[in-house]
């Protein structure tokens, strides 16, 4: 009996490649009778690197070509960090499963072998969400603009910036983790929505049964929350918008921030993610 082969797309970067195969590894685990085969595409989000995102297209241009080859069927599904992808999906290729969450936290990088922060460098970070919480964090210092995969972050970090700012997952499947120098905790520096879950996305219509395996149902719901309340007060990456979903026991605790930097949290049963997402942003446009 001839195996069945499936195509797994991929960004080109080493983190992606990482994630890329923890995801078939689980299927391969599951499904053995599954061949897999990993192609890795150049996107254009990772082909320009001097201007930020919001000038060049936003996050859409890490999954675009993936997108494409989906479309066309040059591979049977792609897999992304979820905080990269867009809040609307393409019409035709949904996300079909959510893995369970690594720690979603951002840590802070300082150069190796230092223990304080420079007093003058600027803080590295490309992200509105985090620039608009380390000002809160640490008023008056500088954070600077800073492109590229980790490893070009951290290459940059010794002679131009004080610091980075990254997430904890992606230097922990580099096993990189022994270069954070403080772990924000989830009130200090709401992560993005989604951090820490990576996605699987395919096109409508067709089996993917095998990805039964791959899918964890509270991380399902956690981004169904956070997703639902950035859409809803129309975040993307040129906006600080953003949410973080904890479950407790049958009930989710659901903090979201708006563009103006304003916090505030809800909880509501496990349920109706979507709809707490919803609620939280029609609470927090009606804030005093």
């Amino acid at each position: 009996m001839q195996r069945r082969t499936i195509r797994v797309g991929s960004r080109e970067s080493k983190l992606a490649v990482i994630q890329s195969e923890i995801i078939m590894e689980q299927i391969a685990q599951a499904h053995p009778e599954i061949e897999l085969e990993l192609i890795t595409i150049k996107t254009t989000g990772d082909k320009i690197l001097d201007r930020p995102l919001d000038k060049i297209g936003g996050k859409g241009l890490f999954v675009k070509e993936l997108d494409l080859a989906l479309m066309e069927g040059r591979i049977d599904l792609s897999i992304h960090s979820l905080k990269d992808m867009p809040m609307e999906q393409p019409e035709g290729l949904p996300i079909l499963a959510y893995s369970k969450r690594e720690d979603p936290r951002d840590v802070l990088v300082l150069p190796e072998g230092v223990q304080e922060m420079d007093p003058v460098k600027p803080i590295g970070s490309s992200s509105p969400r985090r620039r608009m919480q380390l000002a809160a964090l640490f008023p008056g210092k500088e954070v600077r603009s800073i492109r590229g995969n980790i490893q070009t972050r951290l290459s940059k970090l010794e002679k131009e910036y004080g610091a980075l700012v990254l997430a904890w997952a992606g230097l922990y499947r580099l096993g990189l983790e022994n270069r954070a120098s403080r772990i924000f905790s989830t009130e200090e520096m709401i992560p993005a929505a989604g951090q820490g879950i990576l996605a699987v996305q395919g096109r409508e219509g067709e089996d993917y049964s095998y990805l039964k395996s791959v899918d964890d149902a509270a991380a399902r719901q956690a981004a169904l929350a956070e997703r639902a309340f950035v859409r809803a007060l129309g975040g993307g990456c040129s906006e600080p918008v953003t949410a973080h979903a904890q479950q407790k026991g049958s009930v989710f605790r659901l903090t979201g921030m708006d563009g103006e930097g304003h916090k505030m949290t809800i909880e509501g049963e496990w349920e109706d993610p979507e709809g707490l997402g919803f609620r939280l942003a029609e609470r927090i446009r009606r804030k005093p």
